[in-house]
Order: C-alpha cells, then sequence, then structure tokens
C-alpha cells in the first residue's frame, strides 16, 4: 500500500524563459496542477494571475528566465514569480482601451488585494539579484484530495 502524501504545504516550480509562450506554458502548468488536486473552483483567478505575473516577468525582466512556484496550502494557494530584475512593479494608469496597464489591478481584485512583492530571488536563477512578485487566492472548500 503507498504511503500517505504528507498534509500540505505542496510546492511546484515551473522555469519560464524569456519568449512569448512562458505565459500560456505557465497557465497550462498551474491548470494541470489545480486540477489534480480537486481545485477547480480557482481555475479561472489562477490562470488569470499566473498570466499577468509571467508576463510581467517576460517583458520587465530583460531577457532573464523567470521561476514560477505555485504553493498549495489547504485552503489557499500562492503564486511566486521570481525573476532576475530588482525594479518592483508599479501600476500604471488604466486605459481601457489599451492592451496594456491592466495586470496589476488585476491581480488587486482577483485576490482582494493578497498580492505583493519580496527582494531577492529564488535559488533556482543562479542567485541574480531579483524579486518575486506574489499573489494568494482562497478556496471555500479546504483541499482533501490525496495527492497518491
Amino acid at each position: 500500500m503507498p504511503e500517505a502524501a504528507p498534509a500540505p504545504p505542496h510546492p511546484y516550480t515551473l522555469t519560464c524563459p524569456p519568449l512569448p509562450t512562458s505565459p500560456r506554458m505557465a497557465r497550462e502548468f498551474v491548470a494541470a496542477v489545480l486540477r489534480s488536486l480537486g481545485l477547480d473552483e480557482l481555475l479561472d483567478a489562477a490562470t488569470l494571475c499566473t498570466s499577468e505575473l509571467v508576463t510581467n516577468a517576460v517583458l520587465h525582466a530583460h531577457g532573464t528566465d523567470s521561476l514560477l512556484h505555485l504553493t498549495v496550502e489547504p485552503t489557499r494557494i500562492r503564486l511566486t514569480v521570481y525573476d532576475g530584475s530588482p525594479a518592483k512593479p508599479a501600476p500604471t494608469d488604466r486605459d481601457d482601451d489599451g492592451e496594456n496597464g491592466r495586470g496589476l489591478w488585476l491581480l488587486e481584485v482577483l485576490t482582494d488585494g493578497r498580492w505583493g512583492t519580496e527582494p531577492g530571488t529564488s535559488p533556482g536563477l543562479n542567485g541574480r539579484e531579483g524579486k518575486g512578485v506574489w499573489c494568494e487566492l482562497t478556496t471555500s472548500t479546504p483541499l482533501t484530495r490525496s495527492l497518491s
């Protein structure tokens, strides 16, 4: 009989190259993890937040890889994207007709303000000075599904 999986948190990590395809790959990665754990209620918000975080890293981290770190806990998930740029994201004036400027506003709305930045970088990025931008989403149904 397989041994029971330890209680969450469970970490999942994806390295994202500085390519236009990285946001899509990151969304699919997060969606696959959440579906496998039965956390479908978080899919839409989590994939949109993932897309915004990874897109910002691709656009603003000056050609460096980024690292998506997803932590799943019983009642919440935390998405963090580390990149090689120490510059903190700054909200811009939203242009309702433009293509840019909505990312941080979307994070604010989708996470009820549970997002922020942390200095430093993940070990997976070779120690470059950088930052992590994170957000948290909560679930109304605690994670109980076995991971084995």
